[in-house]
């Protein structure tokens, strides 16, 4: 059994999410290595984004942004003890703290001299909420001064969506990309719940053609490897931002399969 809908699953943005992402980039990764032998290589690149999911800020000061495979623990403190006569607190709350979230994405590079050819970020929710989404769009940024192709691919509901001039057209995924010789041109493909996930190019260095992406195949890939589908509660509320009209059609759709 695979996911009972035709393109994007929209129950993966839930708790399953940060599984997914990794193994998406994985597959993304061993579709695009064939295509890409021998002149060039699909990596997967992580770096930890310091997020503030719990404050809701969107333009703070910088945060740090975290390379490293060293994994630190840390000794349980122990319990405290209450002074006699001293007054029991009200209640007891959670402090907003500092998360390291992992973000991984596919790196295309020539083999020859090891150059970035096309980064393909996949969006997180760290990417698209609080201080990290400021970080992601500065790096963006810096992306876009560089030779570099961008291929970003939104598979989220929730949260701000990459700024462009211009209105997008509806929809609750997107997929972008941005040639290094055509900015500051993009190409967006919006896309319905209710299709497959599209077939989207890979751009190389010139004179080399675009690869192709499928990206409904990676995303099927995960479902067969894994089995995302006895794992998530369908007879739940999606979780994410859909539109009342997509949540319907969900229903409708739960409703059929069964």
């Amino acid at each position: 059994m695979a996911s009972p809908f035709p393109g994007m699953d929209p129950y993966l943005e839930g708790d399953l999410w940060q599984e997914f992402h990794d193994r998406l980039a994985n597959q993304i990764s061993v579709q695009l290595l064939p295509q890409l032998a021998p002149k060039y290589v699909a990596l997967l690149a992580k770096r930890y984004v310091v997020d503030r999911p719990a404050l809701g800020i969107f333009a703070p000061p910088s945060e740090r942004i975290i390379y490293s495979d060293v994994h630190v623990v840390a000794e349980r403190a122990p319990a405290y003890q209450t002074a006699p006569g001293v007054t029991t607190a009200t209640l007891e709350l959670t402090s907003p703290m500092l998360e390291e979230t992992p973000v991984l994405s596919v790196e295309i590079r020539d083999v020859a001299e090891r150059r970035l050819v096309t980064i393909i970020e996949i969006l997180s929710p760290v990417n698209k909420r609080g201080s990290g989404a400021q970080e992601y769009l500065d790096r963006r940024i810096e992306l876009m001064q560089t030779a570099t192709h961008l291929l970003e691919i939104d598979l989220l509901t929730a949260g701000y969506r990459i700024p462009l001039e211009g209105k997008l057209p509806p929809a609750p995924y997107y997929v972008y990309l941005s040639r290094a010789n055509r900015r500051p041109r993009t190409e967006v493909w919006a896309i319905r719940l209710q299709e497959p996930l599209p077939r989207v190019p890979v751009p190389l260095l010139r004179p080399d053609p675009d690869v192709v992406l499928d990206l409904q195949a990676a995303v099927d890939a995960c479902f067969a490897l894994v089995g995302y589908e006895r794992l998530i509660d369908y007879t739940a509320e999606p979780p994410g931002a859909l539109s009342e009209a997509d949540r319907a059609w969900v229903k409708e759709r739960l409703l059929s399969r069964r």
